[in-house]
């Protein structure tokens, strides 16, 4: 965003951009507007070890066959970095979110990579939060559903011009 010359601005992530939002509110609260974390990564308690298995099943293998200098020591290095608090999301405890002043618009979702217990927490947890309906995606006919009510908030929050 410096490199664009953007100062303010809002984000929307699925999945492992989740966490990345976390990141980017934590590191530079007063910049991100407002935030749509939709189906958000995070510890699933049943599958602890889940993503990282995950990553070692999908991607890490190919990565290493593509490119010999990558060892599984570093994919495992990288993956403890990567999923580094293993109780909540990844990215910010729930101390954290707590104190949060960002306007959040939470996706739930419920599967072994998206635990519905953690964006349930989150919402809960963050001060600002609003919870988009649940199911969203699926019947299909509910995404254009979950769509409009990202625009609206998104529009909500939308910051002045100067």
């Amino acid at each position: 965003m410096d490199h664009l010359g953007i100062k303010r601005f809002m984000v929307l992530g699925y999945c492992i951009g989740a966490p990345y939002i976390w990141g980017l509110v934590k590191r530079a609260p007063d910049r991100v507007v407002a935030a749509v974390p939709a189906q958000p990564v995070g510890w699933n308690k049943a599958h602890p070890n889940y993503m990282r298995e995950l990553s070692l099943k999908s991607w890490a293998p190919e990565l290493m066959k593509r490119n010999p200098a990558i060892t599984p020591d570093m994919i495992n290095k990288f993956l403890a970095k990567m999923f580094p608090n293993p109780d909540f999301l990844f990215t910010v405890n729930r101390d954290f979110v707590r104190n949060s002043r960002t306007p959040m618009l939470i996706l739930l979702d419920d599967s072994a990579g998206h635990p519905y217990d953690v964006a349930w927490e989150t919402a809960m947890l963050a001060p600002k939060s609003e919870l988009a309906h649940y199911p969203w995606k699926d019947p299909k006919d509910l995404i254009p559903i979950a769509v409009r009510q990202v625009r609206s908030f998104l529009r909500a929050h939308r910051p002045a011009v100067a």
